[in-house]
């Protein structure tokens, strides 16, 4: 099959990640696979394999996510079997592109517990299929968008990262930072925007009791990493607070943590906490569209109603208080659950099928 991913801007954010490791997987497996942006560059552009026809509509990046130049000819010279719409932008494209070339498949993507543009939805109408991340996201295309639930397939978002051995721990990464054996290390993996929602953690964390021994690292990069520095000044809490920057590859926290944290309330299955149980952190989240679905409510993660902030202090207390061997036992609950249900082998194989069943071509 001749797939064409299309994507607005290769930044580092998870569905990016997601669009790369499908493009790179599909042409692992003998299909001609292009990714397709509006922007070109991005932090993630060496990631995307050599086999894969990567190209963008800008010729210059005028730091525009909307702007697709030459969208609906660039469709035509690729020739597809098939289009994939990932991200927010290329979503409000997908509809044009499915008028524009009605005999086509194209697959549109509900990936954001955010409202929707008014372009988006219209392609949620006009697309061949849409793919969500979630079940929750499904049924909540069924009941806040009117879509038709049969037009709609739940494949879940796959691990980037392969999980690194359960056994190693990262204690010169800790060490760097001033932690020491006893020290909880909360992690938060995200780019720094305000629908990421860092300063909340920050808050969150202000109120811990006094004798607990922790950390917050705050690794990424964004417009709002500066009010949150400012935030960490304003509380004092500069030898608590560390921000670690943009990380390519997030592993090494992983296995240096010991919880992750996550406040973002219009987030849709979090690519960080899947990618955290995998390597056996357990998580403390409020609620949002497929939170519940990225680890065993109760058991290796704990959903905590919005805005409740006394309830996320109280569930982390709990958890850092917690012995060590019972959190031994729910890490390797945790480590399991992520890496059977979010396999990168399964999710490509249900990509996969549906675009055969949607071309009629073979899957392999």
């Amino acid at each position: 099959m001749k797939i064409l991913v299309v994507q607005d801007y290769l930044r580092s954010g998870g569905t990016e990640r997601q669009s790369v490791l499908l493009a790179n997987a599909l042409a692992a497996a003998g299909h001609t696979a292009t990714l397709l942006t509006f922007r070109p560059g991005g932090a993630l552009t060496e990631t995307v394999a050599n086999n894969v026809t990567f190209r963008a509509l800008q010729f210059l990046d005028l730091g525009l996510d909307w702007f697709a130049p030459g969208l609906m000819r660039a469709v035509r010279t690729a020739a597809p079997d098939l289009v994939l719409c990932l991200g927010r932008m290329a979503n409000c494209y997908a509809g044009g592109i499915q008028h524009a070339f009605p005999t086509l498949p194209v697959v549109a993507t509900m990936r954001t517990g955010q409202p929707l543009p008014w372009l988006f939805r219209r392609s949620l109408r006009s697309a061949r299929h849409i793919v969500a991340n979630s079940h929750e996201a499904r049924d909540n295309l069924v009941a806040q968008y009117d879509v038709a639930g049969e037009k709609i397939s739940v494949i879940h978002n796959s691990l980037v990262f392969p999980p690194a051995s359960a056994l190693w721990r990262n204690a010169p990464l800790r060490t760097q930072h001033g932690a020491t054996t006893t020290t909880t290390v909360l992690l938060n993996v995200a780019m720094f925007r305000p629908e990421k929602n860092q300063r909340e953690l920050i808050e969150i964390v202000a109120g811990l009791p006094a004798p607990l021994d922790w950390q917050l690292w705050l690794a990424g990069e964004g417009s709002a990493r500066a009010a949150c520095e400012q935030l960490v000044a304003e509380k004092n809490l500069g030898a608590r607070v560390k921000f670690l920057g943009f990380r390519r590859d997030p592993t090494p926290l992983y296995c240096a943590a010991d919880l992750a944290v996550h406040a973002s309330w219009s987030e849709a299955l979090s690519n960080f906490l899947i990618e955290a149980q995998a390597h056996g952190l357990l998580a403390v989240a409020y609620e949002a569209q497929g939170i519940r679905e990225c680890f065993k409510p109760g058991r290796t993660g704990w959903v905590i109603p919005r805005h409740d902030r006394a309830a996320f202090r109280t569930t982390l207390s709990r958890r850092i208080s917690e012995p060590e061997i019972a959190h031994a036992e729910r890490s390797a609950d945790a480590r399991h659950y992520a890496r059977t249900t979010f396999d990168p082998a399964q999710q490509v194989a249900a990509y996969l099928a549906l675009f055969q069943k949607l071309t009629g071509s073979p899957a392999s």
